[in-house]
């Protein structure tokens, strides 16, 4: 099963899991690329800085896919684009507090929340990014 075959404001643990294990690999593949770019001096470093990205691509995961279970089931709603937008804004702003970073935590959530919310109403509509033009 997938995510979007999970029904919303159900199967918390599960959605979040499917986000986690998503931020995770995420975190992997552009720590490796940031690796090779920006070669570490050392091998510690290396394993320091792709831990690092890893570990905190997985907490966005984990907080996105926890929030906007959790909003769909407070806000008793579980079809609205805003809980998706709250999940979002909730990754950013951990985003901002990990930077230490007011205004990266705020533009974060502003753009992580648009974009997810945009995602859910994209999915919901059935819009498409890719193929053949519908006739």
């Amino acid at each position: 099963m997938g995510y979007w075959d999970l029904e919303e404001g159900k199967d918390c643990l599960e959605k979040t899991w499917i986000t986690t294990k998503l931020g995770t690999a995420l975190g992997l593949v552009g720590s490796a690329y940031h690796i090779v770019a920006f070669q570490p001096d050392t091998a510690i470093q290396a394993v320091l800085r792709a831990t690092n990205a890893t570990v905190t691509m997985a907490s966005l995961g984990a907080i996105f896919g926890m929030t906007t279970c959790l909003a769909a089931q407070a806000r008793d709603a579980p079809d609205d684009p805003l809980n998706y937008f709250l999940g979002g804004c909730a990754s950013g702003v951990f985003l901002g507090a990990r930077t230490h970073s007011a205004m990266t935590g705020t533009t974060a959530c502003l753009g992580l929340g648009t974009l997810a919310m945009f995602t859910k109403v994209g999915k919901a509509e059935g819009w498409r990014l890719t193929g053949p033009p519908r006739m």
